[in-house]
Formats: structure tokens, sequence, C-alpha cells
């Protein structure tokens, strides 16, 4: 060979795919394409494999003694007694385990504590052919305790633990994010879900009310899960929790020393208009036997385990009946909330509010941003400087329009698209008033340019906005029903 052969050669290993390797490394890249195309390994083949393939948590072995563990829980020839310490261990063992092992304990619940296809199948079909004769009885109950899956009484004997309700109300909070990813996760959530439903009935929850005088542990409680306005000191809860103020509670037998739920009410003699007066630490204080109206300022659930499980419409009730009790002048119950879903939504439907415009108020809009026509774009720019429009601006007037619209109009599947919204109006509330500049703070500009809304709660109809709203109308004010822009 030359030396111009030579080098031709050297350069030619150089390219890709031409090293004396590249028959071996495509073959490698190639299997693993194909154990990708496939995705992972199911349950049932992991736990019948011998070693652990890369990516899976548990190695077969752990698995299957996971499994006997569990099985040894649920096991119908022990006490509630023993299942009961059994859970216990596994609560501890799994405490100790990291997240990607965790979920293979999700797996586990999911899919090897499942109702019996067969048995299943055959209570379904004798069901059906018993309809309409004097078996039917008979065939449903048999058909109920074919749909009881071993996976909510194993679920049930975790229960009987004094750790065991936290256990699983933060299992299904960890579980929750991993479910669009994994549906074969599904099922465990869904049981989850139903049995908090039954235990976390209102017929178990006591209401508290929590005070300066209640525990320190409680009231840190209240500073680390408040959701709506984060309490900045001690001197700010203790302003939350002051004789002009009440604070209650939803609480557990199982989670003594957790609120699942709490709400923060101001007493006063009018309906708010903004959140700074009622966290004001230095405002003067309202005598509570002289307060006519009740402002409910915060809702804070604390535990994302239990989403799905409802206690607002009960909390408010309990609350509005606890308060007419102790103080007989408060005729007026509402809100000071916050609109938190409004700029995103009008990110996507100024144009259409700018379009609805009449001739004289777009010129006017237009000459203010700069742009005639008004374009979206430059509506919005001008937007972002809401806390400095006055109260003639075309354009602070149109971002009352388009709240009025968000809150009065916007709605999926009947529903209003605000969750706010959704929770207050699904109580039987309506859409009071809305109050320019009412949170002025960052996160009230970055949620609605520092708008906020009362919801009015008049006892007499809410039953009546109830009904509106299963029909797909929102119960609104006249003051607001006058901002929806027409056309």
């Amino acid at each position: 060979m030359n030396a111009s052969d030579w080098i031709t050669r050297g350069v030619s290993l150089l390219r890709p795919g031409n090293s004396p390797d590249a028959g071996k490394k495509t073959a490698a890249d190639a299997s693993k394409a194909r154990k990708a195309a496939v995705g992972p390994r199911p349950l049932a083949e992991r736990l019948d494999a011998t070693l652990r393939r890369p990516g899976e948590a548990l190695a077969p072995r752990a698995l299957r003694r996971a499994l006997v563990e569990l099985q040894a829980v649920v096991d119908p020839s022990v006490s509630e007694v023993e299942a009961g310490r059994r859970a216990h261990a596994v609560v501890q063992w799994y405490a100790a385990r990291e997240l990607d092992e965790r979920r293979d304990i999700w797996l586990l619940m999911s899919e090897r504590f499942a109702p019996d296809v067969q048995t299943l199948s055959s209570a379904r079909d004798q069901h059906e052919a018993a309809v309409g004769t004097a078996d039917e009885g008979q065939a449903e109950v048999q058909l109920r305790r074919a749909l009881a899956s071993p996976r909510a009484r194993l679920l049930q004997r975790f229960a009987i633990d004094p750790d065991g309700m936290r256990f699983l109300v933060d299992l299904r909070a960890e579980l929750l994010p991993h479910l669009k990813g994994d549906r074969r996760l599904l099922p465990l959530d869904a049981e989850l879900e139903h049995l908090f439903s039954t235990w976390f009935d209102m017929a178990f929850l006591d209401l508290r009310r929590i005070s300066w005088d209640s525990p320190a542990s409680l009231i840190e409680k209240l500073i680390q899960y408040e959701a709506v306005h984060d309490i900045k000191s001690w001197a700010d809860v203790k302003n939350r929790l002051d004789s002009d103020r009440r604070c209650y509670g939803f609480f557990h037998p199982r989670l003594p020393n957790t609120p699942l739920i709490f709400v923060e009410v101001a007493l006063v003699d009018r309906i708010s208009e903004g959140i700074e007066p009622l966290l004001d630490e230095a405002a003067a204080l309202v005598r509570p036997d002289r307060a006519t109206t009740a402002i409910f300022y915060s809702i804070s659930s604390t535990q994302t385990g239990l989403k799905g499980v409802s206690f607002g419409d009960s909390l408010i009730k309990r609350v509005v009946e606890t308060l007419q009790d102790e103080l007989p002048r408060l005729k007026t119950f509402a809100t000071l909330s916050p609109i938190p879903g409004f700029r995103s939504w009008l990110a996507k439907h100024a144009a259409d509010m700018v379009e609805r415009l009449d001739e004289k108020r777009a010129a006017e809009l237009g000459r203010v941003i700069g742009s005639l026509p008004p374009s979206a774009e430059r509506f919005l720019a001008a937007a972002d400087e809401a806390v400095a429009l006055d109260a003639k601006s075309p354009v602070r007037q149109l971002l009352l329009n388009a709240a009025a619209e968000y809150l009065g109009r916007a709605t999926a599947a009947g529903r209003p698209v605000d969750p706010v919204a959704r929770f207050h109006l699904g109580n039987g509330a309506r859409v009071e008033r809305l109050n320019w500049g009412g949170d002025p703070s960052p996160k009230g500009q970055r949620q609605s340019y520092g708008l906020m809304v009362n919801y009015l709660y008049d006892l007499k109809r809410l039953d009546k906005h109830r009904t509106l709203l299963a029909q797909g109308k929102v119960a609104v004010s006249g003051g607001i029903d006058d901002l929806v822009l027409r056309g």
C-alpha cells in the first residue's frame, strides 16, 4: 500500500459509519430502538422475570416480595388488628423508598388487586338476564359484590393504622402528576377518590375556629397552606385572627391537627372593594357585634391528595350558620375574590373584545393606544399599565367589559371557566361587583390586572342561582350585566 492509498483509507475510516465497530454499534442501536418502540415491560412480565432491565426501579425479586406483603395485608383470614399491623409495616417500608420504587408499588396496587374479570362478567350477564324478574334484586347484590375490588379492601385496611389515612392522602398527592403519563394508574386513583368521598363526608368532619389562642403548630399550617394571599409574618397572621376576623377550618378525626380546608373572614360594615384594607395590620378594629357584613376573602384547600372531594360549599354554609348564631346583626355575606384566569383568557379573546366596540369607543381606544383601528396587541400592551389608568381611560373601561364577559358569559360545558367563579357560582352565589385595583400586588397584576370581584351569597336565592347555572346561565348583578358588551 503506497502512501496515497494509506491516507485515503485513513480518511474514510474517520467518516461516520465507517469505523471497524460500526456494524456492532448499529446492531446495538437497533436493539435499543426495538425496546423503545415496545415500551416499558408489562408488570406481569416483570413479576415473572429474573433480571431487572435498565430503567426499572424494583428488581423482579423485590417486586414479588412487595406483592406478597400487600397480599398479606388484604388476606381475608387475618383479623383487622393484624391487617393493620401488617399495613403499618408496609407504610414504614414505603416511606424509605425512592419515587420510582413507589411508582412500582402503585402499579401493584392498581393492576394486581383489580376485580376478577370472569366473576364480574358472569355477574353482569346474570343481572342483565334478571332485569324485570323477581331475581333482579339478588342479581344486583351479586353484581355489586363482583364490582367490589380487592384493591378497595386493601386501601381500607391501610386506613386501620393510625397513620394510614395520612399515608393514603399523601400517596394520592404523589400519584396525581403521573396519571397522564401512565394510564395503568387510573384505577388506583379512582378507587382512592371514591373512598375519600366517603371517608371525608361532611358527617365525619368537625368545623373548628382557628384563633390566635390555637396551638402554634396549627397557626403555622395556616401560613404554610394559605393559597390566596400569602402570609408574610406572624404579625400578619395575628391580624387575620384578630377580634374582627374569623378563621374556620374542617378537620377529620384521623388528621386532627391539619385543616383540610379553611376560610378567612373579615367582619366589616360594607362589601369590601380591595384586599389591602383587610390585610392592613394598622387598621382600626371593627366591633364584631356592630358588623353587618362578613367578607370571605381567602379559602384554601390544604391536601392535594383530596382533589375531587368537595368541602367548600359545606364549609361556607356552616360558617354562615355559625356567624349568624354568634352575630345576629350580620345580614350580608359576600366574598372578595381573585380572578386568576382572567389575564390568560383575555390574551386569547382581546381581538374579539376590541371588534365589539362601537365606532366611537373604538376611535377613543385607538387614539389612546396609538393604533387606528385599535389592535388587540396594542390594547394588551396598554393594559399592562393598568395601575396607572384613570377612571375615564378607554383601556380601563374595556378591561372592565372584558372581565364582566369573562365572569358572566365565559363557560365551558356549561360551567364557568374561571376556577374561583366555578366554586362560588356552584355554591349559589352571584357575580356582584368588579373592583378596580382590588389587588395591586404583583400576583394580582399577573392574574387579573389587579381586578378583584365580589360574589354575593344571597341566602334566599342560592337555589335559584344554582338552577340558572345548571341551565348554563350565570347569575350576575345588574351592574355586571351592564358592563357586558352587546353585539
